[in-house]
């Protein structure tokens, strides 16, 4: 994400609005420090996005996961 100091910002505002509206977020920042971060309206709000799923495919659960490690907890209990 860009980050824009105020200066820039206001010499620069209706390139800046296009691009926000377009989709593409920026931060304001003062003497380098980030104050506001500018989206479009239309932007979907966090609690929008779904996230279920987002790593499908990438992951693989093993068939005897629920039975992994069994023979070491057992040991670990019996004192064997």
């Amino acid at each position: 994400m860009q980050i824009f100091n105020i200066h820039e910002a206001k010499t620069q505002l209706s390139r800046l609005v296009d691009m926000a509206a377009k989709g593409e977020s920026f931060v304001i920042a003062k003497a380098g420090k980030p104050l506001v971060k500018v989206i479009a309206l239309n932007a979907p709000e966090s609690s929008q996005m779904k996230r279920r799923g987002f790593m499908a495919g990438q992951i693989v659960v093993p068939a005897d996961f629920d039975r992994m490690g069994s023979n070491e907890i057992e040991q670990m209990f019996s004192g064997i």
